[in-house]
């Protein structure tokens, strides 16, 4: 059981902190203490539950396909400390590098109890969402950390002691954390360490995948720990370090921002071993290492990242805003802080959620939820039951404890409602009092709940043509439009060659590298897009995962249906008239192009069936 002094002394720390807002110096750790302060500057109530957001199923799904290398790799340490975690009443979690939780395994009894504090897959642990945390604790201070009971900032996880460490790539970048969660009456004295252990083994096994086949070189003072997790392990190109891991850079005095800097007779006095071999060495700091040179398998190749890491995911056009987009956001930013709703328009694939992110993000509200709501995917008869929550026992089907609805976890923060034009008329007019009175009540209740949030909503329809054909509310319309940002179609741009130079690097080209032949580029900038930059996106990120390293890629490197359909520069009179125009000629030529099969063409536009389904149906009523 846990030391009486310790509680006491968090007790003591909270009353001075929270009650007093005295400093508890000596009472809680620097690193406690820091982000207690991080904690209290952003505006959380520690009394308070945090209103943590968690995504949908398929949401969830995605988020671990993104991150399905890190999974792999991180697999065989899970199921070791499943094994630990189990018997000992604990869990262990995986998260991507945000602090959003991938994967939970471990005691059912512990699982149960920590999904009541949303210590579950699907849920952010990022300090921003959920206070002092091992997990969002450990991404900030970028080192592993341990938070047990009180030190956590909200009073609801004080039934939580946490252990969790950071997970980091051979560029230094947070792939993820790895953490080892149980219950706070339990001092679990060796968990810190045990994750600690297992991260090592990860990232000794990651630096070998992303660098397989390259020439390695393996440094250790003590021969004996040459091969295993605990060596230090360089790359070298054209004699400058650019790649390496904690150890390495620990027994060398370094980090990671050295990186690309450092020249090899900068670090040693001794020259590389042989491939295959090893070798004493000499650093410039006089230390003595043993040292083995892996040998390359691929004469010429210095460093070859795999396949399976090497396509870093694009920020999707938020990488590459134009200098006119990037300012309009900006402008934007302004409205959305004094309380303005927003209204995206643009097509299909331009960008309408990562252009929301960004808001967000750059927004006064950025270290609250941001909730997005895609008003075309959810089933008609559950709308209202997901945006406005419900009572236990409302309906059939319904939780046992009811739910909050995604209105009130987007409290505080800000509401995106993506695909607005398809909500339904009823549940418009329900939106629209719940907008005006800023306060929802839940389906089967009686109380209403007042909610604070900026709203921005999104639409490739023209809502103000609906509006006309009495397809859309007038007042909702108004309420949500009082400030508006068109987002470009894809052959709107001035220079598109440009911006497919951009997206090309912004994938990770150069650090593979990999180029694309000016004539594909030209042949590219020349093609029509109905999907645009979804569509444009999709198509590079197959090209690279298919092209050679240092190959330049040309015109014989598209797929076979791009070279055989030849599609042409999109004539300026095609690309006149309404955006629901543009849209069904796209969904006509998606649908003509997989031979009828409409699963194939909203899997090309990035859309669900139902939206294509009802396109279809609007255009013959």
């Amino acid at each position: 059981m846990r030391h009486p002094p310790f509680t006491e002394s968090i007790n003591s720390a909270r009353r001075s902190f929270f009650d007093s807002g005295a400093e508890p110096r000596g009472l809680v750790s620097d690193t406690i203490l820091a982000s207690w302060r991080r904690c209290r500057q952003q505006g959380l109530v520690a009394e308070v539950p945090p209103s943590v957001a968690l995504v949908e199923r398929h949401q969830l799904s995605e988020r671990q396909q993104q991150h399905e290398v890190l999974r792999r790799v991180c697999r065989p340490e899970l199921e070791a400390l499943y094994a630990s975690a189990n018997h000992a009443g604990s869990i262990v979690i995986l998260t991507a590098p945000d602090g959003f939780i991938l994967d939970a395994l471990g005691n059912a009894d512990f699982l149960d109890k920590a999904a009541r504090v949303s210590l579950r897959p699907g849920a952010p642990w990022s300090e921003a969402a959920t206070g002092t945390n091992a997990i969002g604790t450990a991404l900030i201070e970028r080192c592993a950390v341990e938070v047990r009971g009180g030190e956590h900032y909200y009073a609801p996880h004080r039934v939580l002691s946490c252990s969790a460490s950071p997970i980091f790539d051979a560029l230094g970048q947070v792939v993820g954390v790895l953490d080892l969660s149980g219950e706070a009456s339990v001092h679990h004295l060796h968990a810190l360490g045990m994750v600690q252990l297992a991260v090592e083994q990860i990232e000794h096994r990651l630096f070998e995948s992303d660098f397989d086949g390259a020439d390695i070189v393996r440094i250790q003072p003590d021969p004996a720990l040459l091969g295993t997790a605990r060596e230090g392990m360089l790359v070298f190109e054209a004699h400058r370090l650019v790649a390496a891991n904690r150890h390495a850079l620990r027994l060398l005095g370094m980090d990671w921002s050295e990186l690309g800097k450092r020249r090899y007779d900068e670090l040693f006095a001794s020259a590389l071993p042989r491939p295959g071999s090893v070798a004493g060495m000499r650093c410039q700091s006089g230390d003595m290492v043993h040292a083995r040179r892996d040998a390359p398998r691929q004469a010429g190749v210095s460093s070859r990242v795999s396949r399976s890491t090497r396509i870093k995911p694009v920020r999707s056009p938020a990488a590459v805003f134009s200098r006119e987009l990037d300012t309009a956001i900006d402008r934007s930013v302004r409205l959305l802080n004094a309380d303005i709703p927003l209204l995206l328009q643009g097509e299909t694939g331009t960008g309408k959620e990562v252009v929301a992110r960004e808001l967000h993000r750059r927004s006064a509200r950025a270290g609250a939820p941001f909730i997005a709501v895609n008003c075309a995917a959810l089933p008609e008869s559950l709308i209202e039951a997901e945006l406005f929550g419900y009572m236990p026992g409302a309906f059939t089907g319904a939780r046992r404890d009811g739910a909050p609805g995604l209105l009130r976890e987007a409290d505080g923060g800000t509401l995106f409602l993506d695909e607005l034009g398809d909500m339904p008329l009823a549940m418009q007019s329900r939106l629209l009092r719940v907008l005006q009175e800023r306060e929802v009540t839940p389906l089967g209740g009686t109380r209403a709940h007042a909610i604070d949030v900026t709203v921005i909503a999104a639409t490739h329809r023209d809502l103000a043509a609906a509006v006309e054909r009495n397809e859309f509310r007038a007042d909702l319309y108004y309420r949500i439009a009082q400030s508006t940002l068109r987002l470009p179609a894809l052959h709107e741009h001035v220079d598109l060659a440009s911006l497919i130079n951009q997206l090309w690097c912004a994938l990770g080209a150069e650090q593979i590298p990999m180029r694309l032949h000016p004539r594909l580029i030209d042949t590219l900038a020349c093609r029509r897009w109905p999907g645009n930059l979804r569509q444009l996106v999709g198509l590079l990120r197959s090209l690279m995962a298919l092209g050679d390293i240092g190959a330049t890629l040309t015109d014989a490197d598209l797929p076979a249906e791009l070279q055989d359909r030849k599609m042409a520069a999109l004539p300026a009179a095609e690309l006149s008239g309404s955006l629901d125009a543009i849209e069904l000629q796209a969904i006509d030529e998606a649908i003509a192009g997989c031979h009828g099969n409409v699963a194939a063409a909203a899997r090309r536009l990035g859309v669900s069936r139902s939206t294509i389904y009802r396109r279809l149906q609007n255009q013959h009523d």
